[in-house]
């Protein structure tokens, strides 16, 4: 079985229904034989450049260990879903488990906005 690294940029209307779609994901991946090292939900961030007339979207990562098979159906499940605006799937050499530099980042905006918000307080 390979690693590999997938990013999801969803439609930021369905941010609500993310979980749902997470945990049908991870169900595919666990039916196969495969394993979930690590899921990130990086929020709703702005865009480079708009994708059908969106400025922001939803961004999830996810490092998962599967074999082939079980990759097609996700990528098949990917460009069936309306509410996935794009998918990045990267091939690793070993399982990423510890938080990648974006949720580092994501945290320390997390941490900077609560410590305002507390200071206006």
């Amino acid at each position: 079985m390979r690693h590999y690294e997938i990013i999801l940029m969803i439609h930021p209307d369905q941010s609500e229904q993310v979980p749902a779609m997470l945990e049908r994901y991870k169900g595919m991946i666990v039916a196969g034989g495969g394993k979930v090292h690590r899921v990130e939900d990086w929020g709703r961030r702005q865009m480079v450049y708009m994708i059908n007339k969106l400025a922001k979207s939803h961004y999830l990562c996810i490092n998962i260990e599967a074999d082939q098979t079980v990759m097609a159906d996700l990528e098949h499940a990917f460009k069936f879903n309306d509410a996935v605006l794009r998918h990045l799937t990267v091939l690793k050499k070993k399982a990423d488990t510890g938080p990648s530099s974006m949720m580092k980042t994501v945290e320390r905006e997390d941490a900077r906005k609560t410590q305002q918000a507390e200071y206006q307080a």
